[in-house]
């Protein structure tokens, strides 16, 4: 079961809007932004910041995928697509963007009910996979910094790895910082003392 979403709907055609707009609040969600364009549907996303974009494809000014990178470009925010026909050239725009759903017209409220759920499953995992990835990026460039820093001291203290790390462990821990922290400011004062060296 969704919690209540906040929703922006866009399409060009006024019974669709009119429709999404009456049925989506019978299933529990609230619109907050109805458009007919593109880029009326990017203003009002930035105005509204909406949990949820159900958007038509093809509009005047701006289609629904380019509204849908635009608004993502601001922050994460799922899409639902909806057209009046099966488009492969569409599928093969889709690329990375949160686009978590896609509906043929004519829709029925079950399968609104259905897009949505799904919807919020996937962009959550979509959520997780992306933050995974990040953390692990990060984890990667924090390794690279603490990795030069022993480098650095096993230069200047002249001893091994392991009693390298074991000191940097010491400090870290006595100057309640991360070990990264530590290797950064490591860094920093290296580039400093490599100027005295080369003077």
């Amino acid at each position: 079961m969704n919690p209540r979403l906040r929703i922006a709907v866009a399409d060009d055609d006024r019974d669709m809007r009119e429709y999404l707009a009456e049925v989506l609040p019978r299933l529990g969600h609230e619109v907050v932004a109805v458009a007919e364009s593109g880029r009326q549907l990017t203003d009002h996303s930035h105005a509204t910041t909406p949990d949820l974009v159900i958007t038509d494809i093809k509009m005047p000014d701006m289609d629904g995928l380019e509204a849908a990178v635009m608004i993502n470009r601001e922050r994460p925010t799922p899409v639902v697509l909806v057209s009046a026909h099966h488009d492969d050239e569409i599928m093969t725009r889709l690329g990375a963007e949160p686009i978590m759903g896609y509906l043929v017209k004519p829709i029925t409220e079950a399968e609104l009910k259905t897009v949505i759920t799904v919807g919020m499953l996937r962009f959550r995992h979509f959520m997780a996979l992306r933050k995974e990835a990040t953390d692990l990026r990060q984890a990667l460039e924090d390794r690279k910094v603490i990795e030069r820093a022993k480098g650095v001291l096993m230069r200047r203290l002249r001893v091994d790895e392991e009693e390298a790390f074991r000191r940097l462990r010491s400090l870290a821990s006595q100057q309640n910082l991360k070990l990264v922290e530590l290797g950064r400011r490591i860094m920093s004062a290296e580039e400093i003392l490599s100027q005295f060296d080369r003077a």
